[in-house]
C-alpha cells in the first residue's frame, strides 16, 4: 500500500471480513469498502509485517497466519480456472505439437509452459511478438485447467477472456517465490 491511487491492473483487492480478518477479494465482487495492495510477494509480505492493512481498511484488523502464501495459492487456482473457461470456450490448447502449430500459425497471445517442465523442451516453443509467456503455474496446475494430470505447454489464442487470464497471470507472477528450483522460475 503506497497510498497512491491510479489503475487498479496489478493490483488485488481485499476487504474486511465480518470478523475483522483481512480477506482477499480476488473476484473483486465481495461487499465492502476495498483496499488495494500491489501483487507483488515483498510488498504484501511487508504489508503484514507492518500493519498496514489497517490504515487501508481504516479500522483495526488481523491478518490469518500464512496469509501471502494463502494468497498465492487462490491466485493460481483463479489463472487455472480462467485457463479451464478459456479451454472450454475453445481458446485455450495443449501440447507440444498442438501450441507450435498454433505458434506457427500466430494465433497465440499467451504461452504457457510449466515451471517445472524442461528448460530443453520448453525452449523449443517461442513467443510470438505481441503476446505474453508465463512460466509460473506447475505442470500439474496447468493439467488441472486443461484436464489432464499433467501439461508443459499451453497456449491461450485472442479472445474475450485473454486479457483477463494476462491480468491475473501476472498477479500470480508478482506472489510466486523465483529462482532456481522454485515455482514460478523462468524466463520473461
Amino acid at each position: 500500500m503506497t497510498g497512491q491511487s491510479g489503475d487498479k491492473a496489478g493490483l488485488i483487492r481485499f476487504v474486511t471480513g465480518p470478523e475483522g480478518q483481512v480477506v482477499p477479494d480476488l473476484l473483486g465482487k465481495l461487499p465492502g469498502r476495498g483496499y488495494y495492495v500491489t501483487a507483488d510477494r515483498a510488498t504484501l509480505e511487508e504489508a503484514v509485517k507492518k500493519r498496514i492493512f489497517s490504515e487501508g481498511a481504516k479500522t483495526q484488523v488481523t491478518v490469518p497466519e500464512g496469509f501471502v502464501t494463502s494468497l498465492e495459492a487462490g491466485m493460481a487456482r483463479r489463472v487455472v480456472d480462467l485457463i479451464a473457461m478459456a479451454r472450454k470456450a475453445g481458446l485455450a490448447i495443449a501440447g507440444y505439437e498442438k501450441v507450435r502449430s498454433a505458434l506457427a500459425n500466430q494465433n497465440v497471445k499467451v504461452l504457457f509452459q510449466a515451471s517445472d517442465g524442461s528448460e530443453r523442451g520448453k525452449g523449443k516453443l517461442w513467443t510470438p511478438e505481441g503476446a505474453r509467456w508465463f512460466g509460473i503455474l506447475t505442470a500439474d496446475e496447468l493439467g488441472m485447467a486443461f484436464g489432464r494430470t499433467r501439461v508443459i505447454h499451453g497456449a491461450i489464442l485472442a479472445g474475450g477472456l485473454t486479457p483477463r487470464v494476462v491480468e491475473e497471470a501476472a498477479k500470480l507472477k508478482g506472489l510466486r517465490i523465483t529462482g532456481p528450483g522454485a515455482s514460478g522460475a523462468g524466463k520473461e
